[in-house]
């Protein structure tokens, strides 16, 4: 006798793009509903390298197809690993249709598949799959899909995503233009057969309570015995919408030398994006203070710890998640650079001003000083609105 399944979902897939930021934040989803155990990712990436980079703003298939074009004509070695990317375009849409034909195929035995996707390139193979098997497939679409939100179940963005259609940044955008910016609809207004929308301050993230729980538990040995308050500085990259370089890390030394009176220990870390000459800067200025530990990307990754253990954060304004997982804590959170960001950044910089999140880095601080706000949760909030979502469906996760 074959084994029905009445709407219960006990697995997801995850579809990225290969960053971590965005990839972050299908996990946080994925971490708050209670499917960490029960996913598997799969991925839509871009040829890199030469003359890619200036090519990210093609749809991903378009962008592909020019890349292979390109090594065609041009017979640079550079370009020839591209006959595998060419590749890619057949199989991206081949896993999809691979995707439906097992969320259908299993629907009886295993219940509803949900699919997790976010960012732009993600989108023609999430939406295939909704589209190819719409019975047997839950679709959420995290970070705004610019149009035709009818494709997904639930869309979860950032109200930040909604600045565009501000007067103060349609200002901002030659008229030609304004269809083109993501979104086009504002987030009040139902759309064709789409009726769910999940706003968020920050970006979803994976360091919830739990999680910052089982960090302090970890770096107990390493960071209690740190003399308090232990200042957490953390420090991205420069982006197309804040812009900084060795001016601005120079700066950040002179300010950041201003507090270390009111600090007992400060630790710095650096991304993945921060350029290696502000590093260079910043390492040099203290390496030889005895306060100041800075992560050389060896070993453990201390990012959890820090912010489990950490009672006050400076964070540099390109990195909305690296803010939002700060402003998870309650704890204080300073911000550096925030002058430099503009468009919608300088949004979600506003925003967590007015929530009494964040605070502008000055030098001026006496760390052991703190404050009290609302701690973000949005993942927490989107995940209760999916299994609404579900309900409405009757369907229900069942990790």
């Amino acid at each position: 006798m074959r084994q029905v399944n009445s709407g219960a979902i006990k697995r997801a897939i995850v579809i990225g793009n290969g960053f971590a930021g965005a990839e972050n934040q299908c996990f946080g989803l994925i971490r708050a509903l209670g499917l960490s155990n029960h996913h598997s990712l799969h991925r839509v990436t871009r040829p890199r390298g030469g003359i890619n980079k200036w090519l990210h703003w093609l749809p991903v298939t378009l962008h592909r197809n020019v890349d292979y074009v390109i090594s065609r004509i041009c017979e640079d070695s550079k370009h020839r690993s591209y006959r595998s990317a060419a590749l890619l375009s057949v199989l991206e849409e081949v896993d999809a249709k691979q995707i439906a034909t097992m969320a259908r195929q299993t629907f009886h035995k295993d219940g509803p598949l949900l699919v997790v996707a976010s960012g732009r390139d993600t989108i023609p193979t999430a939406s295939s799959i909704k589209r190819l098997a719409p019975e047997n497939v839950f679709l959420v679409q995290i970070q705004h899909p610019r149009s035709q939100l009818h494709r997904f179940d639930l869309v979860i963005t950032p109200r930040h995503d909604y600045y565009p259609l501000t007067p103060e940044a349609q200002n901002q955008i030659p008229w030609f233009l304004r269809k083109l910016i993501t979104p086009r609809e504002p987030p009040d207004k139902r759309v064709l057969a789409f009726e769910y929308q999940v706003l968020t301050v920050g970006a979803l993230h994976q360091a919830d309570s739990a999680a910052l729980r089982s960090a302090a538990s970890t770096w107990h040995d390493v960071l209690s015995p740190l003399p308090k308050p232990l200042l957490v500085v953390n420090i991205g990259g420069p982006t197309g919408n804040c812009q900084y370089g060795l001016e601005f890390a120079k700066m950040l030394v002179d300010v950041l030398q201003n507090v270390l009176w009111s600090c007992g220990s400060v630790r710095i870390s650096f991304s993945r994006r921060t350029p290696e000459q502000v590093s260079k800067i910043l390492v040099k200025a203290f390496r030889a203070n005895p306060k100041v530990y800075i992560w050389d990307g060896e070993g453990p990754n201390p990012h959890l710890g820090h912010l489990a253990w950490g009672d006050a954060f400076v964070i540099t304004a390109d990195s909305v998640s690296m803010l939002s997982e700060a402003c998870s804590t309650g704890k204080p959170v300073y911000v550096i650079g925030a002058e430099r960001c503009t468009w919608k950044f300088s949004d979600f910089q506003r925003s967590l001003q007015k929530r009494g999140a964040v605070r502008p880095f000055t030098g001026k601080e006496d760390i052991s000083n703190t404050w009290s706000y609302s701690p973000l949760n949005d993942a927490a909030e989107a995940a209760r609105q999916v299994n609404q979502a579900l309900a409405e469906r009757g369907w229900a996760i069942h990790a």
